[in-house]
């Protein structure tokens, strides 16, 4: 009797699939997985431990490979395909959309790539050569090239009959785009309007403007236009403007998703394509690097607490409270780095405004400066029973939170002018200031008016 594999959770299909394999069972685990769906399949493979992956993808029917491929994350996909003969790999491609096909082979070294490119036909090689040639994270990086073209001059019936012989129609197709003998871009033609348009209506009085996007265009920017504008799918132009392909909402949600997930990993230093199974010595490699610029501040930080020693060494209730300071001041700072870096984003800052911006975060950090320090001063004084060491703390306090303002307000916009990424780095560049400043503010403080 055949096994039927019902709808079960992916922990549980995991967990299933594993146990077969581990028992011998091969045929049992491929009956499982023959009846996943690609996305399914992308999830297992992404939650199983390195060395399971390969065993779960050669169970895999072939003619799913590309789909499941498209699924995957970069770091698991590539494991894969280093494991595949370039035919194999090129036979999967070939079923690729232009978007997925040309992220792929970017994410592969060069020399794989390159093999790979030489495998394909003509049409394949053509399509991802294009993709390619635009920059990483551009519209014309991420389009696909399956957008349906007419010519003017034609009347309703004969686009009609085109589509019928055409047969299927691309994915999230809801426009037809009219073009010249250049292949210029005239227009659009909505399908809602050209299935309920008399059969002998000229294509000319249908077509209307489409906001064109040019394939320079940074893929966050494009992000914006969908939701500002509400489309479903936008055609994509060169600098002639000739239609090179077109952007649909699902490659914008996935635009959407990666901008997050790599803002929330860079901040803790990571790649937003981290596999979590990935071999113990591989992610070693990769986080040590991030952990190596932590030490490095926090030693900044220490040569700072350095500098004041002698007044330590004769006031220990200095160290006991030295870390208040700096605390608040990197809480304040990353409150207001995360603000700005989310209106960044969204296109919400820029050079017209920035600067107002600053001004009103220091304003924001000065009145937080006044209103925390009252407080810390008042509990400290009544703490240790000493006026001067909270009149102290209380000014390192107001330093470190106008500080913690203006660099939180200022350094992703710098950076962003510097090309550096503010999500990766902003943070731990913020927490060197706030560590700096409330560290310095306070023993320097306590030195002059304590000692």
């Amino acid at each position: 009797m055949p096994h039927t594999f019902e709808a079960k959770s992916s922990h549980n299909q995991l967990h299933d699939i594993n146990e077969a394999l581990g028992s011998g069972q091969t045929e049992l685990a491929k009956e499982m997985l023959h009846q996943l769906q690609p996305g399914d399949l992308a999830l297992l493979l992404e939650s199983s431990r390195s060395r399971n992956r390969l065993d779960i993808w050669q169970l895999i029917p072939p003619d799913l490979y590309s789909d499941v491929l498209e699924e995957l994350s970069d770091d698991v996909r590539n494991g894969i395909i280093r494991t595949m003969l370039p035919d194999k790999v090129a036979d999967a491609l070939e079923e690729m959309d232009t978007d997925n096909l040309v992220d792929t082979l970017h994410g592969l070294p060069q020399e794989v790539s390159q093999d790979l490119l030489a495998a394909m036909d003509e049409q394949d090689r053509a399509r991802a050569e294009l993709g390619l040639s635009y920059g990483d994270e551009t519209a014309g990086f991420i389009m696909n090239t399956d957008a349906i073209t007419l010519r003017p001059g034609i009347n309703v019936d004969v686009i009609l009959r085109y589509l019928r012989l055409k047969g299927d129609m691309p994915e999230h197709t809801d426009t037809l785009y009219v073009v010249d003998r250049d292949d210029k871009l005239m227009g659009g033609v909505a399908l809602t309007r050209l299935i309920t348009a008399a059969a002998d209506t000229p294509i000319e009085s249908l077509i209307k403007n489409s906001e064109a996007i040019p394939a320079a265009m940074m893929d966050n920017e494009v992000a914006s236009q969908f939701e500002r504008y509400n489309w479903l799918s936008a055609p994509v132009v060169d600098e002639n403007n000739k239609l090179l392909g077109r952007i649909t909402i699902d490659d914008v949600v996935d635009i959407i998703r990666e901008d997050a997930e790599h803002s929330m990993m860079s901040m803790a230093g990571l790649d937003d394509e981290e596999d979590t199974f990935a071999p113990v010595v591989k992610s070693t490699q990769r986080r040590s690097i991030w952990l190596g610029v932590n030490l490095v501040t926090a030693l900044m930080a220490a040569a700072v607490s350095d500098l004041f020693e002698a007044t330590l060494s004769q006031l220990a209730v200095l160290a006991i409270l030295n870390t208040i300071v700096p605390s608040m001041g990197g809480v304040a700072g990353n409150q207001t780095l995360t603000l700005v870096i989310r209106g960044m984003a969204l296109g919400h800052v820029n050079s017209a405004n920035a600067r107002w911006l600053v001004s009103k975060e220091l304003a924001i950090g000065f009145l937080n400066g006044v209103i925390w320090s009252i407080l810390i001063a008042s509990v400290i004084a009544l703490w240790k029973q000493d006026l001067m060491l909270g009149a102290v703390i209380a000014f390192a306090m107001m330093i470190n939170m106008i500080a913690a303002g203006l660099a939180g307000a200022s350094l992703p916009i710098i950076m962003k002018k510097l090309k550096i990424d503010p999500a990766l780095a902003g943070s731990v560049i913020l927490t060197t200031i706030t560590d700096v400043v409330g560290i310095f503010a306070f023993l320097g403080s306590a030195t002059w008016l304590l000692m």
